[in-house]
């Protein structure tokens, strides 16, 4: 029950600090209240003189409240074909069709598309690569920079290759005496999905082809993948629900995507929340090497 208080009473209160408690209006009382509003305003408009709207309103008539309606979401651009023919583009061909793809919702919230870093291309075709790096999909700082795997993600990477004798090929840098640049950097995804979500199997669907022709025209020895979503985007078509495994089930083994000997590792990212799991990404690296001599040497013979 609320207190009967006249404004004098409770004037003191709130100077005091006191919370007075008041019941909230009932529907009738607020449609009373705009009511009263309404036709205070319409008669200081017309100059006369307010009346007290309490004697033009009649409690029995139903009065019809507001009703909220809501606004309709806005509509988002709908999503175009893939451009036709990706098993048969050249390299710049195919890098023009990943800046301007619309396949998927990706296209727009995406900065900018992430196609990878690599040796330069000079012509039609990329010189084949001894190293193929996958990862899953652009973050923020590589959807600003357009480039796969920088930040402190790229820093643990970067000294990841050096362990391994390999450093990417990233702008004016100069290459190191004694490592390999023969390396090329890509993610599954090349566009960012919005807040760093996982992969939507649509979207990896959409990519996929891209990373397909991507493999074919690099022609690399050896396929690091790091990541579930990149395991699973590369292992889909020869590992059965590949899905359902882990990843750490998948570790230790050396698959093959088109030919190529694949080796599945953790991500970087993941490997800076949980350090524990660098020794055994460390085993995945060894494993990695040991395939890339084996496969250098049957290529050799």
């Amino acid at each position: 029950m609320s207190l009967d208080l006249d404004k004098r009473q409770r004037a003191m209160l709130r100077e005091m600090g006191v919370r007075v408690w008041q019941p909230l209006p009932t529907p009738v009382e607020e449609a009373l209240a705009q009511v009263q509003t309404e036709h205070a305003i319409n008669n200081i408009a017309a100059g006369a003189r307010p009346e007290r709207a309490e004697s033009r309103f009649n409690a029995e008539t139903p009065v019809a409240l507001p009703v909220r309606v809501n606004a309709a979401p806005a509509l988002q651009a709908a999503p175009l074909a893939r451009p036709q023919g990706v098993d048969l583009m050249d390299w710049p061909t195919l890098q023009a069709a990943v800046a301007t793809c619309r396949a998927c919702v990706l296209c727009e919230s995406r900065t900018r598309t992430v196609f990878g870093v690599g040796p330069e291309v000079a012509g039609a075709a990329p010189a084949p690569v001894d190293w193929l790096i996958v990862g899953e999909a652009p973050g923020e700082s590589e959807d600003l920079a357009g480039e796969p795997f920088v930040g402190q993600a790229g820093k643990l990477l970067d000294n990841m290759l050096l362990a391994m004798g390999l450093q990417r090929s990233q702008g004016d840098t100069p290459p190191q005496a004694g490592l390999s640049r023969s390396i090329f950097i890509t993610n599954v995804l090349k566009c960012r999905p919005p807040a760093n979500r996982n992969p939507d199997p649509a979207e990896v669907a959409q990519c996929a082809p891209y990373l397909k022709r991507q493999v074919e025209l690099l022609q690399p020895k050896m396929i690091l993948a790091l990541g579930k979503f990149a395991a699973q985007s590369l292992l889909q078509g020869s590992v059965p629900d590949v899905q359902k495994i882990p990843l750490g089930k998948l570790r230790g083994q050396v698959f093959r995507y088109l030919g190529v000997p694949v080796v599945v590792s953790y991500h970087p990212a993941y490997l800076l929340r949980s350090l524990g799991d660098k020794a055994k990404a460390w085993d995945d690296l060894c494993l990695a090497l040991e395939s890339f001599k084996h496969a250098d040497q049957v290529l050799s013979t």
